[in-house]
């Protein structure tokens, strides 16, 4: 092999191992950076437009405060309410798996976190 071509696999190498690094790197970050996981969640739609609240079980929340955080959900249950009272008629529920939604913020207590702001899909 001559040795303008075992420079140039030298160079490809080297510049596909920094790639990988700085990519891995961003990776990280951006999953801490405002991701949280809930086992289960249950948000409300009341006739045909989804509720901004949500409420979940078995989250884990991010570490640090952010504007906007992506929950990522097992299982997101969705009962239909045939009227806008919390009290009347669900027509029917729906049943979603591994759901990603965006939320502004979030309150938690004994387990339960109640995420706001949320935004329709």
């Amino acid at each position: 092999m001559n040795l303008t071509l075992k420079r140039l696999f030298g160079a490809t190498a080297a510049v596909a191992t920094c790639a990988t690094a700085l990519l891995g790197t961003g990776a990280g970050t951006a999953d801490a950076a405002g991701r949280a996981h809930c086992d289960r969640a249950e948000r409300p739609i009341w006739i045909d437009d989804p509720s901004r609240n949500m409420t979940a079980h078995g989250c884990s929340l991010p570490d640090n405060e952010r504007r906007w955080y992506r929950v990522e959900i097992d299982t997101l249950v969705e009962p239909h309410h045939a009227t806008e009272y919390l009290n009347g008629h669900v027509d029917r529920t729906e049943t979603l798996h591994d759901r990603t939604v965006r939320c502004m913020g979030y309150t938690s207590e004994n387990g339960t976190v109640n995420w706001f702001g949320c935004v329709p899909r």
